[in-house]
Parts: C-alpha cells; structure tokens; sequence
C-alpha cells in the first residue's frame, strides 16, 4: 500500500508537470485567452491533466493515512506534500471562478517545487511520538496547510502582476527585488538537485554530539558537512571535517542543508542567466504580456481574502487549543508559534492596507509575493534550521 500511495505521488508530480506545459502552450496559441472567458483546447487538457494529479494525489494522502493509521501531516514530507495539494485544490477552485490559464502557468510550477522539494525529505512511515497522538493534528495542521496553500494562489497572481508591471528593460530596485524572489524559487530546485546528487552518491557521516539538554547523541549527515553539530566529534574515517560548529540551538545538520541549497540555487541560477542571456523575470514578459492587469489584482486579493480565515482558524486558533491540550498553555513564544503570528499579523495588515489605504494593484501583488516568502520561510528556514517544541516537524 506504501508502494502503492508513492506511485501515486510520482504519477500526481508527472500530471501536474505535463499540465504547466499545456497551460504555457494554452498561453502561447494565438487563440489563447487571458482573460476571463472560456479557455483553449491547449488549456481544457492543461485542467484536465491538473484534476487527474490532484485525484492521484489524494489518492496518495488517502492510501497513506490507512497505511500509517493517522493523517500524513506529521514530519517534513508528508506537510509539505499536503501542502502543495491543497495549493493545487485551491487553485481549482479559483481557476473555476475565473477560467484564467495563465494563472496556471504560474501556480502549477510552485506545486511542483513544493513537491519536488518534500520528495528530498524522508518517506518512511514512523509512529507518531507522544506530542502528535490527537485528533487535534488532523484539524489544526491540515487547516493551516489549505489556508497556506489558498494564499500561495495570492502569490502566484501578484507575481504575474509584477512581471507583467516592472520594466525589465532598466534596473531599479522593483527589477532588483522581483529577480531575488525568482532566485528563491530556484534555490528551492536547487535543493532537489543537491539533495538528488548525494543521494545518488549515498553520502553518509556520522557525528557524536552534545544537545542543548548536555544529553550524548548521534546524528547522521547525507551532504558533506559544512556546519557541524555542537561539541561534534566525527565518527566516519575520510569524511569532510566541518567549517564551523553551530551552538546547540540551531540544528546543525538542517542548516547544513540549507547551505547546500543555497549553493545549489546560485548555481542553477548563473547557468539559467547564461542561457536566458537576460534575468529570470524578464524571460516571462511574453506570457504576461496580454493580461487583464485589474483581474489578476482581483484574483490576488480575493484569495487572501477566503485564504486568512482559514489560515486564522489553523494556525492560529486551532493551534492554541491543541497547545492548550498537550503543553497546558496556549502560547509558549515557540519559534513556529511566533512565525505563525508573524504570518498572520502580515496578512492581517494586507487587508487592512488594501481596505483602508486603497493599496491596490503593484503594492498589493507585492504583498503577496512577501507574504509567500514568509510562509516558505516558515516552512523551511523554521522548521529545518531553529530547534523548537515543533522540532520533530523538521524530520
């Protein structure tokens, strides 16, 4: 069934591939619409081929939670492929709205990436540790994660917004900061590529370590070691000796990750500029180029508008009960805890700004971008580099 539900999982990744190509394709034929009409043949099959991943990937979630007997939701991969599911559900149901392809070919390869990227993390099926055995982890961690992936639709409109907006033809800080969040979405693929590489290579050291607790451990890397854990000692003869040991409080091993990507994404990154011969964003100026700007605007903020109180409810008010429940206390200034409140205090302010202060279009899809970037970092910098209550997410 395992084998079954991962097959599932790869045939879902491949679909929605195939789908972002047919939504370019749906784009780039003369009789493609970008406005708000009926699609093309190129963008029906592009939907068609985006509800049949979305079937496997159900499909995937359903088949696991009977294998594991509880809701995948609980470690890196299983979130995070919940996560772009439910970025690809929401979707559906604005693209049903709006009937835009375009919007597609800009949301699908984010679902992609999140998918890509939780494939790196590991797949086993584990019990769940103590923290995690209440029905309180299928309502407070799948509404978060639907509320995250209806503002990532917000996102993805906000970027069309702005390729299409900022002219790429001079530099200034708008062509500055659009093209860092392009690098961000890269390194995220240049995490798959490393992480694939050393894989393939089967890398492994093994440390002995000291936790922010003075109690021994051991912990295993699968990338040469760049930061090393806390008062390490290196247990695998001829493996790369660490640059520098972290404090206790960062999970070394995770930073090291990050690092690693990092390094991957500014390679992937120079090599794209070398074939593109121009910035990432300037590179999509063709598909943006017919939009109905105050329809995407429309789009971006209509999906933080359903996405905020869903995401209120999960991370947010879900959350303080269960933390009510497991640690007797409703807020505890946890790392995950405070980014949530971040995350929403943000958003909270979009509304306001947009309602109050009238920001509406370039200054509104820039609020989406950012508050994107601070959800992903919620998801990785967070959970995969500072040791908190929530740690046992990172693995």
């Amino acid at each position: 069934m395992v084998s079954l539900s991962s097959n599932l999982l790869l045939i879902a990744f491949i679909l929605y591939l195939c789908a972002t190509l047919f939504f370019g394709g749906a784009i780039n034929s003369k009789k493609g619409q970008v406005e708000k009409t009926n699609i093309n043949k190129w963008g029906g099959i592009a939907v068609i081929l985006t509800v049949a991943g979305f079937i496997s990937q159900l499909g995937f979630f359903i088949l696991r939670w009977i294998a594991s007997g509880h809701a995948p939701v609980s470690n890196m991969f299983e979130f995070t492929t919940f996560f772009g599911m439910a970025l690809v559900g929401a979707f559906l149901i604005i693209f049903a709205i709006y009937r835009t392809a375009l919007l597609g070919l800009f949301t699908m390869p984010v679902a992609v990436l999140v998918i890509a990227y939780a494939s790196m993390f590991p797949r086993d099926i584990t019990p769940l540790i103590p923290a995690l055995k209440s029905y309180w982890l299928y309502i407070h961690v799948t509404t978060a994660a639907i509320g995250e992936g209806i503002l990532a639709v917000s996102f993805a409109a906000g970027l069309i917004y702005l390729v299409k907006m900022i002219d790429q033809n001079r530099a200034s800080k708008r062509t500055f900061w659009l093209e860092v969040v392009m690098f961000g979405l890269i390194t995220t693929l240049g995490f798959v590529f490393v992480s694939s590489a050393f894989s393939l290579a089967d890398y492994h050291e093994k440390f002995n370590w000291v936790d922010k607790n003075n109690n021994p451990a051991e912990v295993e890397y699968t990338m040469p070691a760049l930061t090393g854990p806390h008062k390490g000692e290196l247990l695998t003869k001829g493996a790369f000796e660490p640059i520098l040991e972290v404090p206790a409080l960062i999970n070394a091993k995770k930073l090291n990750t990050v690092i690693w990507s990092f390094g991957g994404g500014v390679v992937l990154y120079g090599l794209l500029r070398l074939i593109l011969r121009k910035r990432v964003a300037a590179s999509l100026k063709p598909f943006v180029k017919n939009i109905n700007t105050d329809l995407v605007d429309e789009i971006s903020y209509r999906s933080v508008l359903i996405g905020f109180p869903v995401f209120t409810l999960g991370a947010l008010i879900f959350a303080m009960i269960w933390a009510q429940v497991a640690w007797t206390r409703f807020w505890g200034w946890d790392p995950k805890e405070v980014w949530a409140l971040i995350t929403w205090l943000f958003y909270a302010a979009f509304l306001h700004l947009r309602l109050s202060k009238g920001w509406h279009g370039e200054k509104s899809a820039w609020l989406a971008v950012i508050g994107f970037v601070i959800i992903m970092f919620n998801l990785v910098a967070v959970n995969l580099v500072i040791a908190g209550l929530h740690s046992y997410a990172g693995s």
